[in-house]
């Protein structure tokens, strides 16, 4: 059974940081792909970023370029997430989510409905 556990959210000034990780288990094969998505209240849940299988393929989404870096550790099953500069418009759930689609180009990782496994999801509150 696959399972993603999302941890690290939590409460951050505006202009503050955090590090969103994700751990995977349960799937066997190392060719997937990752990636955080983000529901705010009353909006529909959008992507933030990816990455594909190879570790050289990521896409972001606009409200995270320039701020958010995705990333895999293999060793550890795990992908993370580095937020900076956050803003208010960035409180939301962000979820965790893998598909088998290890090798998607980058306009498939955008597409939601790829994705066969989510995290629970973790809430970060960015305000003063």
């Amino acid at each position: 059974q696959v399972q993603l556990v999302e941890s690290g959210g939590g409460w951050v000034p505006p202009g503050g940081s955090l590090t969103l990780s994700c751990a995977a288990s349960g799937y066997t094969s190392s060719n997937y792909a990752m990636a955080w998505f983000r529901q705010a209240p009353g909006k529909e849940r959008a992507l933030v970023a990816a990455f594909a299988s190879s570790g050289i393929r990521f896409v972001y989404g606009d409200s995270a370029r320039g701020r958010f870096t995705i990333s895999r550790d293999r060793a550890k099953n795990t992908g993370n997430l580095r937020m900076n500069r956050l803003e208010p418009e960035d409180t939301a759930v962000y979820y965790c989510a893998l598909t088998s689609r290890g090798n998607a180009i980058s306009s498939t990782l955008r597409n939601i409905d790829i994705y066969e496994y989510w995290g629970q999801g973790t809430q970060v509150t960015v305000s003063s």
